[in-house]
């Protein structure tokens, strides 16, 4: 069987790539090679060469229908990968991230959909950012379903989620996929878009298509390269340069960390079930982790005398908590997670250690923000 993966030369989609080729299958990718996370010479960037020679490459762009008919020809299945991610830059890079993420996820549909093809299955990369706060529980009201936290709550130190129905302080639950849609930034809307897109038209197609809503993905291969995604890598890349790390809000914030090993295992399981066509699930740990047990973990496990400082900034549009109900994956997957917190973020510090150093370009990524009135 032939599996196509766009976007398959980046993080995710290079460790799939090594899964699935494990397995016997054979592997197509297309990619853009974005310079983003593959830095100024793309092909000799640690990600590119993990797949080259191994897989059917297609250097192509999802924007491209000359470029996605060769691609999606004579091919089995097709995991949806290709997207500019990055909460707080989608904010100001509006045009791109519509027309990346929405429009060549459109292309991609649309040359299956006009073309003699042979796809029996689509599998699309969806985001926990389609929720927003996701679900809590109030006091007096139960369940509930925050908006977004305002700019004046902020400003004056107040970080909590709040009860759309009474304003108390609300107590995060995990988020389970029936749980209200509501996402707080551009690249969240291109994600449920996406989402929508694909399981839409492989129902008016008869083709099985799968949404997996991965959390906060992290590991070996993380690009160390991007300012704008990954808290992981990009406190790890500043802590290298010997930059002190600075926490937004009070440091409490928090989301679920899952390891490579663990999304790449969900997915090929999401690939083969059939259990999975037409459904959607979270892929995550079920476990929140804050952004300081994030900071003191890595200063720990590379030994750093870097110091970290909250600051009660804030980015709007970033949410405070969420963290996967994963009972759904498990049930129908047989999905468990093989990987803690702490077992991934010592394999993943092992491999920054073997790395060169990267420029730190973070300040820069802020710098932006702060100049488009997103970061306060």
């Amino acid at each position: 069987m032939r599996i196509l993966i766009t976007g398959g030369a980046g993080f995710i989609g290079s460790s799939l790539s090594m899964k699935l080729l494990e397995k016997g299958y054979r592997v197509r990718v297309i990619d853009n090679l974005s310079p983003q996370i593959h830095g100024d010479d793309p092909q000799k960037s640690e990600l590119f060469q993990r797949i080259k020679n191994r897989v059917e490459f297609i250097f192509g762009d999802v924007r491209n229908k000359e470029d996605l008919q060769l691609a999606v020809k004579d091919v089995d299945v097709v995991v949806h990968l290709a997207a500019e991610t990055g909460t707080g830059q989608s904010m100001y890079e509006v045009e791109k991230y519509i027309d990346v993420n929405i429009n060549g996820t459109v292309n991609l549909l649309n040359v299956i959909a006009e073309n003699q093809h042979q796809v029996k299955k689509i599998v699309v990369a969806s985001s926990r950012a389609i929720y927003g706060e996701g679900k809590y529980v109030c006091e007096e009201h139960g369940e509930v379903f925050p908006d977004s936290r305002s700019d004046e709550d902020l400003a004056k130190g107040d970080f909590s989620a709040k009860c759309p129905k009474c304003s108390r302080d609300v107590t995060v639950l995990a988020t389970s996929e029936d749980s209200r849609i509501n996402p707080l930034s551009i690249y969240g809307f291109t994600k449920f878009g996406q989402e929508n897109l694909v399981m839409l038209t492989g129902k008016s197609l008869s083709i099985p298509a799968v949404a997996l809503r991965y959390q906060n993905v992290y590991g070996p291969g993380q690009s160390l390269k991007n300012p704008y995604t990954g808290i992981l890598s990009i406190f790890s890349t500043r802590i290298k340069n010997g930059n002190n790390l600075m926490i937004f809000e009070d440091g409490e914030e928090s989301r679920d960390f899952v390891y490579i090993d663990d999304v790449t295992e969900a997915t090929v399981k999401a690939i083969e079930r059939e259990e999975a066509n037409h459904q959607v699930f979270n892929v995550g740990t079920g476990r929140a982790v804050s952004v300081t047990e994030v900071a003191r973990a890595l200063l720990h496990h590379y030994g750093s005398d870097v110091t970290y400082q909250v600051s009660g900034h804030y980015r709007l549009g970033d949410i405070r908590h969420n963290f996967a109900d994963l009972n759904k994956v498990t049930g129908a997957l047989s999905f468990t997670p093989s990987y803690s917190f702490n077992e991934g973020i010592k394999k993943f510090t092992e491999w920054v250690n073997s790395q060169e150093v990267e420029e730190d370009r973070y300040e820069h990524a802020m710098l932006e923000m702060k100049e488009k009135g997103l970061y306060k």
